[in-house]
């Protein structure tokens, strides 16, 4: 990771010294030249990879017509993609924002709007969960729980309980009088691609019908099709109240967005939220073009195919590299690796032999390629893969009990 002295841009970005210039498909182009498979897809954004030419000519021709107008103004392609994502989902009400913390934030205004409105304003806690990520707004922060994010920014906001994930005790014991709602990823991302079971998401909806709390799904990271459907709740036979989106709705162009259940959405009136750019045009015309790409007969097929290839062969990778690589993880194109390792020295291997990966919690390494990766692009990232085992396996001993490839 390097820092330049001379740029005028914040330094919270770790960057490596890497630039590119032009991209296809799941490749970009380094501005050395050299091409790189892109398994980062914008950290799960570029969900139909770089240059898709239906996105670039929606992009194109709303940007000839209107770049923006405000909110004070009727947007009929708004209501287009607001009723396309409900008319797929639980939902009946869609607040357009402009990134995935934005989304979180409504969902959260959401939840306690919703109570005080039904003359509770007391509840407005939020039960949530260890290595949850849910933005970086302080309110965001303050929900994911992360001290290492939380550090030198004040005191935390307040109104977030957070417990172990998985454990349904906790949940129930964390449950009070001020309680409002659970939030909840259906796999944690960043935390390490980490999924309860089905069961535990079947029994938070039990206990927030009992309880008369609303339940709030991040679906910023796996929402559109990263985990082989179009919302990962539909994997889970468990629907939400409240549900935030963003990253890959539009396809590289920055778009949010909080769904919710009339029921749940029902404090938010007039004046009670807004946004300047949220669902401006060209957002809109973005989000078209991908659920256009999306909604077509057999796209979630082909992402559910390609996962299974990508996850057989990553197994075998792993069997012949144990003193590198644990386990693999993950849904749909969503993966990670558990490197035995350290995973930044994985990371660099990994785009040393030009494959960009996506480091997370637990030791982990996320593979996120665009959901139109084909099979020979990953035959190609998985011997990509291999070969910077092989190179991190030459000075490492054997795992116990397993000879490491040579």
């Amino acid at each position: 990771m390097t820092t330049t002295a001379s740029s005028h841009l914040m330094p919270v970005f770790a960057r490596v010294n890497l630039a590119f210039e032009r991209g296809e498909g799941a490749w970009l182009v380094a501005t050395n030249g050299e091409r790189y498979l892109d398994f980062t897809s914008g950290v799960a954004v570029n969900a139909l990879g770089h240059a898709h030419p239906h996105l670039v000519a929606a992009v194109q021709a709303q940007a000839a017509k209107l770049w923006h107008m405000s909110n004070l103004f009727k947007s009929p392609d708004g209501e287009k993609v607001a009723a396309r994502l409900c008319e797929n989902s639980f939902a009946d009400e869609v607040f357009f924002a402009n990134s995935g913390a934005e989304a979180m934030e409504c969902a959260i205004k959401v939840t306690r709007k919703y109570h005080a409105a039904k003359g509770h304003p007391e509840r407005f806690r939020i039960i949530t969960f260890e290595g949850a990520f849910h933005g970086r707004t302080l309110a965001t922060l303050a929900a994911g729980g992360q001290e290492k994010y939380l550090d030198g920014f004040g005191p935390k906001v307040e109104g977030f309980d957070q417990v172990p994930l998985g454990d349904i005790e906790a949940v129930k014991k964390a449950i009070g009088p001020q309680t409002a709602g659970i939030l909840i990823e259906p796999l944690q991302g960043e935390g390490g691609v980490r999924e309860p079971a089905h069961s535990f998401f079947r029994a938070l909806r039990e206990l927030c019908d009992d309880k008369g709390l609303l339940l709030i799904f991040d679906e910023v990271q796996t929402g559109m099709g990263r985990t082989g459907e179009l919302f990962a709740y539909k994997r889970l036979g468990v629907e939400p109240d409240v549900m935030a989106l963003a990253k890959a709705l539009g396809g590289g162009f920055p778009i949010g967005a909080c769904l919710a259940t009339r029921e749940a959405a029902s404090g938010m009136t007039a004046g009670s939220h807004g946004s300047t750019f949220g669902g401006n045009p060209l957002a809109i015309a973005a989000a078209t073009a991908v659920l256009d790409v999306m909604l077509a007969p057999g796209f979630f097929d082909h992402v559910k195919r390609a996962s299974l290839i990508l996850k057989q062969k990553l197994a075998s990778v792993i069997d012949r590299y144990p003193n590198v690589l644990r386990e693999v993880r993950g849904e749909g194109l969503l993966i990670g690796l558990q490197a035995a390792v350290p995973s930044p020295d994985l990371i660099v291997a990994l785009r040393e032999e030009k494959l960009l990966t996506v480091g997370a919690g637990e030791n982990v390494v996320r593979l996120l390629p665009p959901l139109i990766v084909t099979e020979a692009e990953i035959e190609e990232a998985v011997g990509r893969v291999e070969k910077a085992c092989a190179r991190l396996a030459k000075d490492l001993p054997a795992a116990p009990g397993k000879k490491a490839a040579s």
